[in-house]
């Protein structure tokens, strides 16, 4: 399914990693901790929602090179403030994949290596995977997964 995204802002916390010698794999759960333990869900200011959005973006070249992980909520206006990275993503056309059933059981890693290996037509610009209501089930969660394509 290909779907027009609306342009959104997201405020959270970033990092720059690659899935390189599998530093993602480090990197990015060492962010969702980060983002609990100084409790960002309620520090960002003008949060829409409580939805989290993990975005992928500002890619050195595909999915094997650099690339920034943003993890944070969509917000009204552009936050200026310490430690916290705002970006304004554009609508992009984007390929739907959902991740499904149990979180334990690595279903969003699992949905990654599927799309890394799908020929889609990916531009590599963002790509977001969203967790809302239907992430929150620890055995049926659901998790779509928003790749930007041509």
């Amino acid at each position: 399914m290909i779907k027009q995204n609306e342009n959104v802002i997201i405020a959270g916390l970033s990092i720059r990693t690659t899935n390189e010698n599998g530093q993602s794999a480090h990197d990015i759960p060492a962010l969702w901790q980060r983002f609990f333990a100084e409790d960002m869900l309620n520090k960002i200011p003008g949060k829409i929602d409580n939805t989290l959005y993990c975005i992928y973006t500002d890619y050195e070249k595909d999915h094997t090179s650099p690339y920034t992980t943003l993890l944070g909520c969509r917000v009204r206006v552009e936050v200026n403030e310490p430690g916290i990275t705002t970006k304004v993503f554009t609508g992009d056309k984007y390929y739907v994949f959902i991740a499904k059933g149990a979180l334990d059981n690595g279903i969003v890693y699992k949905e990654w290596l599927k799309i890394w290996n799908a020929d889609i037509g990916r531009l590599y610009t963002t790509d977001i995977e969203i967790y809302g209501e239907k992430s929150r089930d620890k055995l049926n969660a659901e998790i779509p997964i928003l790749v930007a394509v041509k």
